[in-house]
Formats: structure tokens, C-alpha cells, sequence
């Protein structure tokens, strides 16, 4: 006798930050005709721009090219500078200054507003490292505190806030999601962005069984080459993940939300990267599709 597996299909998207010299309608016209379901939005000054004049009528243009083109979407609050000019992702929710946490807790209220606006399937958060003479401790609470009111926005949105563990960052990996999760009481809006080659860097467990731990709380997935123990988004084939039993877990788990391509460096070259990464990744599910239909003999009794 034999047994098949059920399966979910898989939905790509690219993230806007690798396709940062390129106009926002460009940039969606790229990936519809490349053949992407989607696009990682990240709020920033060349697309955009959560803190310009007239956010709703900008966004509510965005979302009419989204529908023009066949397009979901995540939003994504990881721009570099996009609150602060002169310190990368600053500030942060774990800044010791009140006010500048506020502006890091706003920002992502704004972010869920968007979503909502976008139709978006998530919204896209980080920690931040934690600051020189903060404890622990009180970066976590600062944490727990900062995140509230945008769980509350998003609980009433229909959006859900997938945090997303960073190396580096106080949160940096699905232990401390849980660390997380537990310590507010398990919040129905609170979830996970679980990114692949993060996994691949310093998780204790292969990038598949980090899918299939994580499903439960998994609301959004990024995906690009890595390296163990560097922190460096590689274009696929450049770096140690093997991708077939990746794509196979999220399939197995019936992930559906968009697996959205993380290469923010690579913006210089975003047309060509984006096409060969969806090649790559089309035919690395083909190949876990297959493997998942060879027919399996049943364990002995």
C-alpha cells in the first residue's frame, strides 16, 4: 500500500528593497510579467514613503496597481533610514528614549493601516539590537510595551503582525519569538516572519525543521541563500541551503501566505535577480513536488 502527501501551492513574491532603483510602478510591472502572486512592500522614501503628506490617497493609488497587475502583498517596515537619516533602522523599540520608541511604535501603526488599505496578508516587524547599558530584562519590556498598541490596531485591522527574528537583534531567533509570544500572553495577532537563510545562520535546527516547528505562528516567510554563521542575504545557489526540503516543509504545513525573495543588497541588479530567483525557486519546488508524489512503501508493523 501506498500513501501520498497533501501539499499547498506555493505563492513568490520579491521585496521592493532589492528593487530599490526602480520606480514603484516599474517595480510591480517587473514581477507581474515575470510571473510573481506578490510583492514585500517596504514602507520607504522611494516607494512608499510612510511619512510624506496624503499616505491614504498615495496608498489607496498603490493599491490600484496592485489589483491592475494580480499582485498581494506584505508590508514591510525594515528601511534602513527611513526614521532616522544618520543611524541604520533606528530608532527602534528597544530605545532607551521614550519619545523615539514612540516614533518606532507609530511607524508600525502606520504600517497597519496600510496593510489594512493594501488588502496585505501581513505586516512586517524586528526588535532592534539591543542598546549599549539596556539589560536584557528591559529590552524586553520595552519590547512588550512598544509592540501592544500595534497588536491592538492589528487585532481590530484583520491584520496580523508577524515579528521577525534578526541576528544580531534582541530577538533574534524562534526561541525568542516564544520568549516573546509567552510573555504577552500569546496574543491571536502576534506571529512570525521566519526567514530562511536566518535560519540557516544561527538557528539550532536545519531551515525545514524551522518551517514545520514555526507553522503554527507562521505568517509570513522570506527566503535567500545563507551561510551558517554569516549574516549575509545571498541570491540563491551562492550560499549552503539546501532549498527542495525547505519549500517541501512549507507546502507540508499548508503555508499559504507569499515566500517572499530577501535581497536587499542586490538592487543594482533587481530585474535579473528577481527573474533567475523565481527560475530557481520554481523548479526547487518542482523537484520537492516530485519527491513528495514518489509513492512510499508503509513502515512495517
Amino acid at each position: 500500500m501506498t500513501r501520498s502527501r497533501p501539499v499547498s501551492p506555493l505563492r513568490y513574491a520579491y521585496g521592493t528593497n532589492g528593487l530599490a532603483d526602480l520606480r514603484l510602478d516599474d517595480a510591480l510591472g517587473l514581477l507581474a510579467d515575470l510571473g510573481y502572486a506578490g510583492v514585500g512592500l517596504t514602507l520607504d522614501h522611494m516607494h512608499l514613503d510612510p511619512l510624506a503628506p496624503d499616505l491614504a490617497a498615495r496608498t489607496a493609488k498603490v493599491a490600484r496597481a496592485l489589483e491592475q497587475h494580480g499582485l498581494t502583498v506584505t508590508v514591510e517596515t525594515g528601511a534602513r533610514y527611513v526614521l532616522d537619516a544618520r543611524r541604520k533602522h533606528h530608532p527602534t523599540l528597544l530605545d532607551p528614549d521614550a519619545q523615539a520608541r514612540a516614533a518606532r511604535t507609530d511607524l508600525l501603526l502606520k504600517a497597519v493601516r496600510v496593510a489594512a488599505d493594501l488588502g496585505a496578508h501581513a505586516v512586517h516587524c524586528f526588535s532592534g539590537q539591543l542598546p549599549p547599558g539596556t539589560t536584557p530584562d528591559a529590552g524586553w519590556a520595552r519590547l512588550a510595551d512598544g509592540i501592544g498598541p500595534v497588536l491592538d490596531s492589528a487585532g481590530a485591522a484583520g491584520v496580523p503582525v508577524a515579528i521577525e527574528p534578526e541576528p544580531g537583534h534582541l530577538l533574534e531567533d524562534l526561541a525568542g519569538f516564544h520568549r516573546l509570544r509567552t510573555a504577552l500572553g500569546s496574543p491571536e495577532p502576534l506571529g512570525v516572519t521566519l526567514d530562511i537563510g536566518h535560519c540557516q545562520c544561527l538557528e539550532p535546527q536545519p531551515p525545514a525543521d524551522c518551517v514545520r516547528s514555526a507553522a503554527e505562528w507562521l505568517r509570513h516567510v522570506q527566503i535567500e541563500d545563507m551561510r551558517r554563521g554569516v549574516h549575509t542575504h545571498l541570491p540563491f545557489g551562492e550560499g549552503e541551503i539546501d532549498f527542495p526540503p525547505v519549500l517541501a516543509a512549507l507546502r507540508e504545513v499548508g503555508y499559504t501566505g507569499l515566500v517572499t525573495v530577501e535581497l536587499p543588497r542586490d538592487s543594482h541588479a533587481g530585474p535579473d535577480r528577481a527573474a533567475a530567483s523565481l527560475d530557481f525557486l520554481t523548479t526547487a519546488e518542482a523537484t520537492a513536488a516530485k519527491a513528495a508524489t514518489m509513492p512510499q512503501e508503509d513502515a512495517p508493523c
